[in-house]
């Protein structure tokens, strides 16, 4: 498993992110705060705090892919 942190400022960045997200086909959830969700759930990740960073725990080892995809969200 690992995690790292992002930030989605914008609605179009949640959109962006959850269909890079649905590519793969491992599992991965945000979680902000005590909050959990599923990252493949846009409504989910809508429900979260979005002005703060978001933490990503990727469940697979061989992840290189995609945080690459996701570079422009890391913080």
């Amino acid at each position: 498993m690992k995690t790292v942190s992002i930030k989605l400022s914008l609605a179009e960045n949640v959109k962006s992110f959850v269909n890079i997200v649905n590519k793969y086909p491992y599992e991965i959830d945000l979680r902000s705060g005590r909050h959990v969700v599923d990252a493949k759930s846009i409504l989910g990740i809508f429900s979260l705090d979005l002005s703060k960073p978001i933490i990503v725990e990727i469940y697979s080892d061989d992840c290189d892919d995609f945080l690459e995809d996701i570079k422009e969200y890391l913080i």
